[in-house]
């Protein structure tokens, strides 16, 4: 008779669930599947109608590919599995319009955004088995709506006086999210104690929206730079967005230049160490003289 080699254990040719999730585990725990997220690449504002592409960068380190999915706010817009025909599947989900001819499985594109696009997205990568890894990040966008025009200043005269008070404001355009507005004077950023706001005034049937920041002190010589005063206000939203407004205001010369006269005046009143040596020497000469004239008048008689 023949001898049959004996297996040291059975060998089950269908492997059970159990030994699947049981090798995946010790993979991972050894370092031995490396799938990992290496760049989202997602900006924080855009502007409405642009074309907005999204990066989705990873590492495989020899792993498989099972699929790529992109969400926004937790649901499903794109789907990239390569070993499905059609590789590429797209779901409806309001405020995203994907460009499946530009999108891939390391990018993602959406066309002509507007404001229900903004959200959360995030992209989820999962490799194929016996791993099953996935990892996967998520970002922040907002859509922003610009102005239709730069800052307005308004409340202000041409020429102050010192000690007088400044009291302006400054309106930006309606927008969306409504624009940060600063204050200048002379071109440094004027202090928060002359602020007033800012405030949203106005919401629009759009949802734009419209703030005023006011600026108010006490005019002091130090407000002027050769007899001028400029006041600045700018208006930015984000990265996206910045324009300005300045007025330019005149001082009072009378208020402004110095009293000539008075310091004249102190300075004629003024006596150095070698003026009064001199004075008190001519004092001494002046009486020795009428001494000695004396003198002679009563030796003659």
């Amino acid at each position: 008779m023949g001898s049959s080699e004996r297996m040291p254990f059975p060998v089950n040719r269908r492997t059970p669930l159990s030994s699947i999730i049981a090798i995946s585990a010790f993979m991972l725990h050894s370092g031995i599947v490396a799938l990992r997220m290496t760049a989202l690449q997602i900006p924080q504002h855009v502007v409405l109608n642009e074309t907005v592409r999204m990066q989705c960068n990873f590492n495989l380190d020899k792993e498989l590919l099972y699929s790529v999915k992109w969400y926004k706010d937790g649901h499903e817009f794109y789907r990239y599995v390569p070993r499905d025909v059609p590789m590429v599947q797209t779901f409806r989900v309001p405020g995203v319009d994907v460009n499946t001819h530009n999108s891939t499985e390391r990018s993602v594109v959406l066309n002509n955004v507007n404001l229900t696009s903004s959200g959360r997205y995030r992209c989820e990568v999962s490799a194929e088995a016996p791993a099953f890894q996935t990892v996967s990040d998520h970002a922040d966008m907002t859509v922003v709506v610009l102005p239709d025009e730069g800052p307005r200043i308004t409340g202000g005269r041409s020429r102050y006086q010192v000690g007088e008070i400044v009291r302006m404001n400054c309106t930006s355009a309606p927008s969306k999210p409504a624009a940060l507005l600063t204050w200048f004077i002379n071109g440094d950023q004027a202090d928060n104690q002359y602020l007033k706001g800012p405030h949203i005034t106005a919401v629009d049937e759009k949802g734009l929206e419209t703030a005023v920041l006011g600026l108010e002190f006490r005019v002091a010589n130090k407000h002027f730079k050769r007899g001028d005063m400029k006041l600045k206000c700018l208006a930015t939203i984000a990265t996206v967005y910045l324009q300005s407004n300045e007025e330019s205001v005149e001082g009072d010369e009378r208020i402004l230049k110095a009293p000539v006269m008075e310091s004249r005046e102190t300075r004629a009143q003024s006596h150095t160490r070698n003026d009064l040596i001199n004075g008190s020497q001519t004092t001494t000469i002046f009486n020795r003289m009428i001494i000695f004239l004396i003198t002679g008048i009563i030796l003659a008689r």
